[in-house]
């Protein structure tokens, strides 16, 4: 098997589960519908929008012609995917918009993705679609246009952009030419000058790459200088955390997502080379197991659609892989450090507390996401974490740094049905006329903010002997109600949809420092120093 294979038979795998998905049934209300936790469980009472996206893969696989391939030019699937794109339609609000994640959110991320997926799936399969569907597309494509959502998340930002252009041309018009190049202008404003783009708190490689794919693929449609120039900044830097065993990304990284979406290193490649090698280096972890698993049921057809279009746009001619160059990589406002020297690269996260992940002789030796404490408060348990995005006191010198600062409760909140009947309540009366204001309240409850917990964290990290030495150290206001404490490779918190995910490097144990706690008095530090 050719490396480029690799991709169409990860993401090939991910269509049964899809099809399994999808409410295959013509004479059911729900036919095309593709979430099952509505039509099959009947446990929700309105249907995620986003997994319309869905009919992207499967027209995708349609199209993949591949030994083995067992989708390749059914007449059902062609069926099925007109089928998808009529629920998207009929399941959509007045506007166009959709819901995802409760009643009457209108979400631009469902929206834009489901959208995206419409339209390149209505053209590569040829489909000649009804003026009602045609009207959708433009009625979404105005509500999209005109909608800005809370929080600053630049992928979604370019998807909207790149959705504007292609129902432009598929529609024939230019009605959307100006927002369309205010909404770029914006994303291009969100590129930080180290070359990321802004995810909530900072910078996330994963959903970097996310943006890229949809910038690469504007380009192509639309190019610019300006454009040019800020991809391959983008690129460039979404180069250095490929890890040296081909895994990308992870708990160091602002939103914790293993996140690796190919297909605009691709489209890049053919102007900057160098771009092949980052799916290069990423190929030969995905032919060793070191991909992420996200084949969820809300999450599956992101990595599908994006690996099946990097395996139709496979550049044939590559250039060597480089070597790496020693040396040091110091993200000032990102708020990562990478450190490379003799055979170790260390990817260490200064803005939250000193995460990280190290890798010897190419191979990952230890994977750190800081303390994580269990407390006892009256008849709760609560987690205090060193990992939450912070402005810590950080010193950093050649062979030396060091971070310091405060644990903080992690965020712990879950749905019960007095939320859930509150929810919906409020969507059902006042809030749907304000489903943004909900949307900022349940991202300050879920996502945003800190609250400090009272214990306080130093890490040291010294180059010695050709090994790195950690020196942490641990105090507390009080040890009595702390029940256990460790340092484990995936003690991550903040609410992220594509985080959380499993990734091979995650089988590493957690050290465990409970009965280290036992004896200790309120004015004693827990103390741990490792040479690794």
């Amino acid at each position: 098997m050719s490396n480029r294979n690799l991709f169409a038979r990860e993401a090939l795998a991910q269509i049964p589960k899809i099809l399994t998905l999808l409410d295959r049934n013509p004479h059911s209300p729900t036919y095309g519908c593709f979430d099952r936790t509505f039509w099959q469980y009947k446990v929700i009472d309105f249907p995620a929008g986003m997994s319309q996206e869905f009919v992207y893969p499967l027209t995708l696989a349609y199209h993949c012609d591949l030994p083995g391939n067992i989708f390749y030019q059914q007449p059902m699937i062609r069926e099925w995917v007109g089928a998808g794109i009529n629920y998207a339609y009929v399941s959509s609000h007045a506007n166009g918009s959709c819901d995802d994640y409760f009643p009457y959110e209108r979400a631009a991320g469902a929206a834009a993705f489901s959208l995206l997926a419409c339209l390149e799936s209505t053209n590569l399969m040829g489909l000649e679609h009804s003026e009602e569907i045609l009207d959708f597309f433009r009625r979404r494509a105005d509500w999209l246009a005109t909608h800005q959502e809370s929080g600053r998340l630049t992928n979604h930002q370019a998807l909207i952009v790149l959705c504007l252009e292609l129902v432009g041309r598929l529609l024939k018009v230019d009605r959307w030419k100006t927002n369309q190049q205010e909404r770029l202008e914006q994303v291009l404003s969100w590129q930080n000058p180290e070359g990321w783009f802004v995810e909530y708190e900072g910078c996330d490689p994963g959903y970097h790459t996310l943006t890229i794919s949809c910038l690469a693929r504007l380009y192509e449609l639309n190019p610019s200088d300006r454009l040019r120039r800020a991809i391959a900044s983008a690129v460039k830097l979404a180069g250095e955390f490929v890890h040296p065993d081909g895994s990308y990304g992870g708990e160091y990284t602002s939103r914790n997502t293993y996140n690796f979406f190919p297909h605009g290193f691709e489209l890049v490649g053919k102007w900057l080379p160098e771009a092949l090698n980052i799916n290069d280096r990423f190929l030969s972890g995905l032919a060793n197991g070191l991909g992420a698993c996200y084949a969820d049921d809300r999450i599956i057809g992101h990595h599908t659609w994006n690996y099946l279009l990097a395996w139709r746009d496979f550049v044939p001619v590559r250039p060597p892989i480089k070597p790496r160059t020693p040396g040091r990589i110091y993200l000032r406002q990102g708020g990562i450090l990478i450190d490379r020297r003799d055979n170790t690269e260390l990817y260490l996260a200064l803005n939250k507390g000193g995460v990280f992940k190290l890798f010897r002789d190419n191979k990952l030796v230890v994977s750190d996401t800081q303390f994580s404490l269990l407390v006892e408060d009256g008849n709760k348990r609560k987690n205090a974490v060193g990992h939450l995005v912070d402005d810590y006191q950080i010193q950093l010198e050649a062979d030396r740094m060091a971070i310091a600062g405060n644990l903080g409760w992690a965020k712990q909140k879950q749905m019960n049905p007095r939320n859930l009947i509150i929810l919906r309540l409020v969507m059902l009366s006042f809030g749907r006329f304000f489903p943004n204001l909900i949307r900022r309240i349940l991202q300050a409850i879920l996502i945003m903010g800190k609250q400090t917990a009272p214990f306080k964290f130093s890490r040291c990290l010294t180059w010695q002997n050709g090994h790195w030495q950690v020196a942490d150290k641990l105090t507390a206001e009080s040890w009595d109600n702390v029940i256990a404490v460790d340092l484990g490779c995936d003690r991550t918190s903040i609410y992220v949809v594509m985080s959380r995910t499993f990734q091979l490097g995650q089988l590493q144990p957690a050290l465990d420092l409970s009965e280290q706690i036992k004896n200790l008095s309120g004015t004693e530090s827990l103390d741990l120093i490792r040479n690794i």
